[in-house]
């Protein structure tokens, strides 16, 4: 049995169909937890902004434009909303350059987790704007347009962000290996 489209879902949600919302949220659940956390590195902020993003998709499904693509549009919204609340947290702590602590089982004490949360890490010492692209580049896979789509701004720019960003994760890396 093929799975409907998001648009036929985003459709049957605005009908009232509680089913299809449902379908969407496990659709898309885990993809905007991860750019989230990516984005915030944090697992509790990354819970609230998916829970503030799936209140605000359902909210604004009537300014959804089916001749896009759903999850550019969610996508936008999740990266939005990651960066108003780095905002939203800078005006009251600044960001550190450690990783979030967190209890480390036995199968975290790999060095695959270690590289994981230095680049972490690195990441969130550079600016949204430049970790925005480069999440939704390398972790989520998306390619120039897409991500143009979803956070608004043209291909050119894309390719400047993410030349910037790339630069500024190495120096960031570099900097983790000699400290």
């Amino acid at each position: 049995m093929d799975k409907p489209d998001d648009t036929d879902l985003v459709h049957r949600t605005m009908k009232g169909e509680r089913a299809a919302y449902e379908a969407l949220l496990i659709r898309y659940e885990k993809p905007v937890y991860n750019a989230a956390f990516r984005m915030l590195n944090n697992t509790e902020d990354a819970r609230d902004v998916t829970q503030t993003v799936f209140l605000k998709v359902y909210e604004n499904l009537g300014q959804f434009d089916p001749q896009y693509r759903f999850f550019s549009w969610i996508y936008r919204i999740a990266v939005n909303e990651s960066i108003n609340f780095l905002k939203q947290r800078n005006r009251t702590e600044e960001l550190t350059r450690e990783p979030q602590t967190k209890t480390c089982g036995p199968d975290e004490a790999t060095d695959s987790d270690q590289r994981s949360q230095r680049i972490q890490s690195a990441l969130m010492s550079i600016k949204p704007e430049y970790r925005s692209v480069i999440v939704l580049k390398h972790f989520l896979e998306f390619n120039y347009v897409e991500i143009g789509a979803i956070l608004e701004i043209p291909e050119k720019t894309v390719k400047s962000r993410l030349y910037s960003g790339r630069q500024l994760l190495k120096h960031a890396l570099q900097e983790s290996r000699l400290n």
